[in-house]
């Protein structure tokens, strides 16, 4: 079992509201220029959730399930940075109060936090409604392996990852596919992986396919080759990233399905064992 700092990590409460969808101007440009009037980010997605394939929807930069921010904008920085992927969230206002879900990513840009309920509190929910998050993971380790950075993950969610250790120095977790450092778009270049996403391009389809993208699902777990998310995010020959499918694949040039990191080496110390069930639905107990 993988020797972690678990029992030195803080919990803590951060809280924020379920945001309306936001649209400036009606329209959507594609990568082949035409325009499209079609659902995004925000509100509460009643019937896209985690597990459900993250491809071929109608809609650009779909959100599964319920999308949360705050208006103050340190407060919901505070919000993106400290929700780990597999926390809990509670809601404590209106109708469906008291209901429990999981956090599924954080999604840059946009600012969300994005988080799993059942179908039957979706529907006893409205916007604004408030979301309490007991934040943890931030800050999590590897005693022995102290290249590795970990982040945006739940400590309970991360045990469950069947990560194995492989005896040359390096660790094997299961990865529903691989993906090339030249298919990685929007995000790359910002100062942190501690919160937010990037997406993995897809408009060249051929590509897509080449490297099995073609069905990937809200939750998986994807190694991202060549990719160092240590401070920041870009490319770095050797390096490795794990992450997870957060938003749904997009209509727009550089776009596609968003990725939070979960696991990040400058070296080529994480391996992916190619795992067509690697999904934190699975691993959440998610139906």
């Amino acid at each position: 079992m993988l020797k972690t700092n678990i029992s030195r990590l803080v919990m803590q409460s951060v809280q924020g509201e379920i945001h309306h969808p936001m649209s400036s101007y009606p329209y959507r440009l594609d990568h082949q220029g035409v325009s499209n009037v079609v659902p995004g980010t925000g509100g509460i997605t009643y019937n896209v959730k985690v597990g459900d394939s993250a491809m071929n929807l109608v809609g650009d930069h779909v959100e599964p399930g319920v999308s949360i921010r705050n208006k103050d904008k340190h407060e919901n920085c505070a919000l993106n940075l400290l929700s780990c992927i597999g926390n809990e969230a509670r809601v404590v206002s209106g109708d469906a109060k008291g209901a429990k879900g999981f956090i599924t990513g954080t999604h840059g840009g946009i600012e969300h936090v994005l988080v799993y309920f059942k179908e039957e509190d979706l529907d006893q929910m409205t916007l604004e409604d408030k979301i309490l998050v007991k934040a943890w993971g931030q800050g999590l380790e590897l005693e022995d392996y102290k290249n590795i950075r970990v982040m945006n993950i739940d400590p309970d969610l991360f045990s469950k990852l069947e990560i194995k250790e492989t005896g040359n120095g390096k660790i094997s977790i299961p990865v529903v596919a691989e993906v090339p450092p030249y298919l990685m778009g929007s995000g790359i270049g910002e100062s942190t992986a501690h919160n937010g996403d990037y997406d993995i391009m897809t408009a060249d389809k051929e590509e897509v396919k080449r490297w099995g993208l073609e069905n990937l699902r809200f939750g998986d777990l994807v190694l991202l080759r060549d990719c160092d998310n240590s401070y920041g995010r870009g490319y770095l020959k050797g390096a490795v990233s794990i992450g997870v499918v957060i938003h749904s694949d997009c209509i727009k040039m550089g776009h596609g399905p968003g990725i939070t990191t979960i696991m990040t080496c400058k070296e080529n110390l994480i391996e992916g064992k190619i795992t067509k069930s690697a999904n934190i639905a699975d691993y959440l107990g998610i139906k």
